[in-house]
């Protein structure tokens, strides 16, 4: 077997590099790092996400616009109920009770029909209690807020609000009132993995939304803001407390508070 040749030490710049073990030159090349992108590469791809933005905007503006006329197969809260399946039925604003209508306004959002989707001195009302509170926080979410949460969004967060905020002011612009409540009434959670007045019906009184009295309807009204907690087919001292002061308020309102809803 040949030795390979001896290469002598020397303090000139190596032009070429040393042959391997086999006698076969290898050229070491240095590593190049990525070039940073252009102004014109960075302005396609702020581009592109722009379109990406404005095509997501549109379809979520079809779907509202759908949903003026439409029932949602699902929402975004049925989604993620950690109770599966839900009990979910559309019932048509024809075929729910008046009473139960009046009952969630007033429960719920008594200035409904005459804001544009907020009410800003409930806000301020709420930000005021929530400096002090220790324990319970109270919210100021308008019906038109909540209709637009349970159906796109997910509970809590600053960013959430913010969104919500936006899909508010336009279900109030292509939806109006009525719709509002009839979806309100279809889609909120009245106990765990029961959605809508016509599945909390059946489920809590065996009987269709056309057919519930007022003080059923106040039952279902007084569980809204907690209806995982309270139940309205077992109603505790205190859901029958408050499902008493909604029906209380109810009389205030009078059954002509409706007569712009209908």
């Amino acid at each position: 077997m040949s030795t390979p040749p001896r290469i002598e030490p020397t303090l000139e710049p190596a032009t070429t590099p040393p042959p391997d073990a086999a006698g076969i030159a290898v050229e070491l090349r240095p590593q190049r790092s990525l070039p940073p992108p252009s102004p014109r590469e960075r302005s396609s791809l702020l581009g592109h996400l722009l379109i990406l933005l404005l095509t997501l905007i549109g379809l979520l503006l079809l779907v509202i616009v759908a949903l003026r006329w439409l029932p949602p197969p699902t929402t975004s809260y049925m989604l993620q109920s950690p109770t599966k399946p839900v009990q979910y039925q559309w019932v048509p604003a024809s075929q729910i009770n008046d009473s139960v209508r009046q009952a969630v306004v007033a429960a719920e959002d008594q200035k409904f029909w005459s804001h544009h989707g907020f009410d800003f001195e409930a806000i301020q009302k709420a930000e005021e209690y929530n400096r002090n509170a220790r324990h319970h926080r109270r919210g100021a979410s308008t019906i038109s807020q909540q209709t637009a949460k349970n159906l796109f969004l997910w509970p809590g967060g600053w960013v959430r609000k913010g969104i919500e905020a936006g899909l508010t002011v336009l279900i109030e612009r292509l939806w109006g009132k009525p719709r509002i409540l009839e979806m309100y009434l279809n889609v909120a959670e009245f106990g765990p993995g029961i959605y809508g007045v016509g599945a909390a019906s059946q489920a809590y009184f065996g009987k269709p939304a056309a057919r519930l009295d007022a003080h059923e309807a106040a039952i279902l009204a007084a569980v809204l803001p907690n209806p995982v907690r309270m139940h309205a087919g077992r109603p505790s001292d205190y859901v029958e407390g408050r499902a008493n002061e909604v029906e209380e308020q109810m009389r205030l309102l009078g059954a002509d508070y409706l007569d712009g809803l209908k």
